[in-house]
């Protein structure tokens, strides 16, 4: 059949669409990037992601009966804004509807909600409800952190460990992460774009680490031995900022140091993911972290 990811280009949608065509799936995506290099040698089809021109993404899905969304932007920059984004989702799950798309597959973030004062948390939140109330046959996958070859905060971390003889942690470094694989994460979005029934599902690994076994964690695998430093959450965001100068990046957001603390990257869920953040180390323990992975140069250029 004909799906439809957006940014396949990127990161999770690479992965999914890198699945779906492994099981013999017709795949386009739908990408602000069409002049990246294809990492499916002309497998899959480009199609701008043009959120200002709803009929041309209406047209770009005719015949598509699964929608595979990953398109979300981390922080703001520009026009790029989380409210903007919200926006754009409804640009596009409107497009879906009309182009008579049969399900889409969302990826959202694990614990969000309308309420919170974050606006990532908000955005996806405000996102899973325009999917909600589209009609179109839905499920929506909830991940906290990927990690996997092209992941961003765990080969970062890394880069940091290898370069520095310590590590500041914001505060007591009690709260907790429960990373997940993204092709784990990919599995999983292809077995529910399969299923016929709506679905909400958390999509996390099986281990959960404080933020401090998490750094510990990537430090011993390393073989590095560097000193763990506790400092006020603020205090460590200026420093995050300060490097953010030298890598031209953005190292973290006060947004993210607050979820991070807030104890919202874990799930009440029992995991469906399997892949362990241990053993995955352990067999790229020889590249993690050797470069910096930009997060500007990743969306913005």
């Amino acid at each position: 059949m004909k799906t439809a990811v957006t940014g396949a280009y990127s990161y999770s949608g690479k992965y999914i669409a890198h699945r779906l065509l492994d099981r013999g799936e017709q795949v386009i995506t739908l990408t602000g990037h069409p002049n990246r290099p294809d990492p499916f040698d002309g497998r899959v089809v480009a199609y701008p992601l043009n959120f200002e021109d709803g009929t041309e993404l209406e047209k770009s899905l005719t015949n598509v009966q699964t929608l595979y969304n990953t398109y979300w932007v981390r922080f703001d920059r520009g026009k790029n804004t989380q409210p903007r984004a919200v926006e754009n989702t409804r640009t596009l799950i409107k497009a879906a509807v009309a182009a008579g798309v049969q399900r889409v597959v969302h990826i959202s973030i694990c614990n969000p909600s309308l309420d919170s004062h974050l606006p990532y948390y908000w955005g996806k939140a405000a996102n899973e409800q325009t999917v909600r109330e589209s009609g179109l046959s839905y499920a929506i996958l909830r991940p906290t952190v990927l990690f996997g070859v092209e992941d961003i905060l765990i080969n970062n971390i890394a880069w940091l460990l290898r370069r520095f003889p310590f590590f500041a942690i914001p505060g007591d470094g009690t709260y907790r992460i429960q990373p997940v694989f993204v092709d784990d994460l990919a599995k999983l979005a292809l077995e529910v774009g399969y299923a016929k029934e709506n679905l909400i599902w958390d999509a996390v690994g099986p281990d959960i680490y404080t933020f401090e076994e998490l750094i510990r964690l990537i430090a011993d695998t390393l073989g590095l031995k560097r000193s763990l430093l506790h400092i006020p959450p603020k205090l460590a965001l200026a420093a995050a900022q300060f490097l953010s100068l030298f890598v031209r990046d953005v190292l973290l957001t006060p947004e993210e140091v607050d979820g991070l603390m807030a104890d919202i990257l874990v799930s009440k869920e029992s995991p469906r993911c399997k892949t362990r953040l241990a053993d995955w180390l352990e067999e790229n323990k020889k590249s993690v972290g050797k470069s910096y992975a930009s997060e500007l140069v990743r969306h913005y250029q």
